[in-house]
């Protein structure tokens, strides 16, 4: 499923036989879907993350507490905002159509940031969504093409 806030996803958990498996929702350093995952996870659910990467917004990949933090580890920051969510046990697939990065998104398995690193990145969750508000009724027509009518 995709961007089921806790409201609706708890209404479609509690009236199905299986619990949804996986729950795509924007997912990133800067918002860090923290009070909704515990929703999630009381339905057995994973949250997978659309745009680990934040598409780059926020100077993501030139941020001054995701680039100190590579600098210890010798990794980019890019790394070790994917090294976060993977530590919190959020699914991850960048996407990338450069092999470079590619390879450099993969190569965050022999690396493990420490508390006072979880606490730093977690201090960047801004709790909102840095696209779209979906919970906007004028939104929602906008994704479905009505526009205003």
């Amino acid at each position: 499923m995709s961007n089921f806030f806790p409201d609706r996803f708890v209404d479609l958990a509690e009236n199905v036989e299986v619990p949804p498996a996986v729950n795509q929702m924007e997912t990133h350093v800067f918002n860090q879907q923290a009070d909704n995952r515990t929703w999630y996870a009381k339905y057995g659910t994973a949250l997978e993350s659309w745009g680990p990467l934040a598409q780059g917004k926020n100077n993501l990949f030139a941020h001054p507490v995701l680039s100190g933090i590579g600098e210890e580890y010798g990794k980019t920051a890019a790394q070790v905002a994917l090294r976060y969510l993977l530590q919190r046990d959020v699914i991850i697939i960048p996407k990338s159509v450069h092999r470079e990065r590619m390879a450099s998104n993969l190569d965050i398995l022999d690396f493990q940031l420490d508390d006072a690193d979880m606490a730093a990145i977690t201090a960047l969750d801004e709790g909102k969504s840095l696209f779209i508000e979906h919970t906007d009724p004028r939104a929602v027509e906008f994704l479905l093409g009505y526009g205003s009518r």
